[in-house]
């Protein structure tokens, strides 16, 4: 049956995306660490491991991870979901978003300066490679160096279930839940006794 679209102007409407918090701070002593909202962050490499955030030059963030040379990616579950929000509506200039939010900076696995965030259930840590100016915003494209995950996401057999930490996707303008699991990656030419026991796990 023939579907009816409706045409757009070339925009960014790539849904959904993950939403997360990006945690930063200067380099300097008595620095405050920052958060900033971010929807447009992605993998980019595998080896090495690395990320990007894209971020306005105008953001209070886009200085501070320039001259620290490093940020923290937080991964959000729905009790922070209004933290995700409150941090991307509100500017570090004028609030202390840790403050604000009851967020606890915490230190991150290589980072000198940037702090993760104690409440999420995982974060990675990234040090600057590349920075790339493409318009509107810079990419910042980050090394992972270190990763930390809640002791709670893993199974008895050691594997990581972050299924269960119900995370939060952003979909062109809502934050929606992530947390129903349809199929593995595979799953489509598994075995018919694979993808039982596989998918049991999950119902």
């Amino acid at each position: 049956m023939a579907q009816n679209f409706r045409t757009f102007d070339p925009c960014t409407l790539l849904c959904p995306v993950p939403a997360v918090m990006v945690s930063c701070r200067l380099p300097e002593p008595d620095a405050k660490p920052n958060i900033i909202t971010i929807a447009w962050a992605g993998t980019v490499n595998s080896d090495p491991p690395m990320v990007s955030v894209s971020i306005r030059k105008e953001r209070q963030s886009h200085s501070i991870i320039k001259a620290s040379g490093e940020f923290v990616v937080n991964l959000i579950d729905e009790p922070r979901c209004h933290a995700l929000d409150y941090c991307g509506v509100k500017s570090g200039r004028d609030v202390d978003k840790f403050a604000e939010c009851g967020l606890t900076a915490m230190p991150a696995l290589s980072m000198e300066h940037a702090p993760a965030i104690a409440e999420c259930p995982a974060y990675l840590a990234c040090k600057v490679r590349q920075v790339i100016e493409l318009g509107s915003h810079d990419m910042f494209i980050g090394e992972v160096t270190g990763v930390q995950v809640r002791e709670d996401l893993f199974a008895e057999d050691g594997s990581l279930h972050l299924e269960r930490a119900g995370l939060v996707a952003y979909n062109h303008g809502l934050y929606q839940r992530t947390a129903e699991v349809l199929g593995f990656f595979g799953y489509s030419v598994a075995r018919p006794d694979v993808l039982e026991r596989r998918m049991s796990q999950y119902r």
